[in-house]
């Protein structure tokens, strides 16, 4: 993070490398148009860029700082585009390729539309501590650091958040 604060382009980098994935993953489930995840890490990096130099590792780990920001502008991002798509700003998002393969394949594509369905039907505050568990990979510890509640709270968040999708997956197999 030094060489990040000292502009060393090297260090971002490194830093895109080591973290760019998962928060790309966290940021597809907890946008409302998972496109666009990879525009929002854009400006993630951009701004830990610029405020290199105000992280405190006395405050928490880099992974902790970096999936504060993207809680953070993930919740900007869908408040902004909501609304612009409830008054019709915004083009409707284009359709994904859902193209058969091997029937294994489409199962597996089928139970996992199941659950990125049901995890956006959380809610808010379980989808982001089961995303930055799931995507992220984050312990709990950091995941309640990234959503500054208690650790305590996060593990609620987090058994709340299995149950509600046990449930809802375990009814669709059923039905």
């Amino acid at each position: 993070m030094a060489a990040l604060a000292r502009g060393e382009r090297q260090a971002l980098m490194r830093l895109i490398a080591l973290y760019g994935p998962g928060l790309r993953r966290y940021m597809a489930g907890a946008l409302h148009q998972p496109g666009e995840a990879e525009d929002v890490a854009q400006e993630l990096f951009l701004r830990a860029w610029k405020h290199a130099g105000k992280y405190d590792p006395a405050k928490g780990a880099v992974s902790t700082w970096l999936y504060r920001m993207a809680v953070n502008l993930c919740i900007d991002h869908n408040r902004r585009t909501r609304f612009r798509r409830f008054v019709g700003l915004e083009d409707m998002p284009e359709p994904e390729d859902v193209t058969p393969g091997a029937e294994g394949g489409l199962a597996a594509r089928q139970q996992l539309d199941r659950v990125r369905g049901a995890i956006a039907l959380l809610p808010e505050r379980q989808r982001r501590a089961i995303l930055l568990k799931a995507a992220g990979e984050l312990s709990t510890a950091e995941i309640a650091a990234a959503l500054s509640v208690s650790t305590g709270a996060a593990e609620q968040l987090l058994v709340r958040a299995r149950a509600a999708l046990r449930q809802m997956v375990d009814g669709e197999d059923r039905t």
